[in-house]
């Protein structure tokens, strides 16, 4: 296995990440919530893609309830993806 397949695996397993983030948000009620397997995983996963996604929400503005960062990263993870696949 090269080490641009590598990355590219890390890339698709970074992008989950973000999805699975998105889709825990949609069933907690309370993520500062201590207790449970829900909440411990969803912030896991908080801090594992916290670092990547608040520069974007700084940029990226909200509409209305809404949060674009997740899939404008995921976007991004994809772009940067091809490119590095495109180049090796």
């Amino acid at each position: 296995m090269s080490g641009v397949q590598i990355v590219a695996y890390l890339i698709d397993a970074y992008s989950i990440i973000i999805l699975a983030r998105v889709i825990l948000s949609w069933f907690m009620m309370n993520p500062s919530s201590r207790g449970g397997l829900l909440a411990s995983t969803y912030q896991a996963l908080f801090q594992i893609t916290e670092p990547f996604l608040a520069p974007l929400r700084r940029i990226i503005p909200r509409t209305g309830m809404v949060d674009l960062s997740p899939m404008i990263a995921i976007i991004l993870l994809w772009i940067i993806r091809a490119l590095i696949v495109g180049l090796a």
